[in-house]
């Protein structure tokens, strides 16, 4: 027998045997990554547990849910100090008159360093907002007028809720 007929008889049983053990081992590897990626998941590992946090809007009138907005929000943007700036179609917060926009302490309450004026009229519809790293929030939606002065859709606020008058979009978007 040649040389080359004694490797392949001892060659063969263990290259097909490396092979057998290989996808084995594969298949082994791929049921673990499926296991704990679903134990992850299912334990919510990656998630809040969405539990109500009874710290939240503390004036609450005694039913559970705190008196929050007379209707609804429609965006919402949170300040890297922790405050809340929300904003939809909505003319009082608590009980306080705001105009589809208010600014919350990280506790629900309502934030009083911040005050729209007599917010956004004509719809009156805020449907979006974000900060700017100065502080200054850009406002966008269904609306003519911000405090008593025009902006046609779209506004920029100081951080205090007042109109950036140095921001003019001319006839809005």
């Amino acid at each position: 027998m040649s040389m080359l007929k004694i490797f392949l008889i001892f060659v063969s049983p263990i290259q097909t045997a490396l092979s057998t053990l290989m996808r084995q081992l594969y298949s082994v590897l791929l049921l673990l990554v499926l296991l704990l990626t679903t134990t992850l998941f299912k334990n919510d590992a990656f998630s809040q547990a969405g539990s109500n946090d009874p710290t939240f809007n503390p004036s609450d009138i005694g039913f559970g849910f705190g008196d929050g907005v007379n209707g609804s929000i429609h965006t919402t943007a949170i300040q890297s100090d922790g405050k809340i700036i929300i904003a939809g179609t909505f003319t009082s917060y608590d009980g306080t008159e705001r105009k589809s926009i208010a600014r919350l302490n990280s506790d629900g309450s309502l934030d009083n360093g911040f005050n729209p004026g007599s917010g956004v009229t004509g719809i009156s519809i805020i449907k979006t907002c974000a900060l700017q790293s100065d502080g200054k929030i850009i406002i966008g939606g269904d609306f003519t007028f911000y405090n008593g002065v025009a902006r046609n859709y779209i506004a920029l606020l100081n951080s205090d809720g007042s109109l950036d008058l140095n921001f003019d979009p001319g006839t809005g978007a």
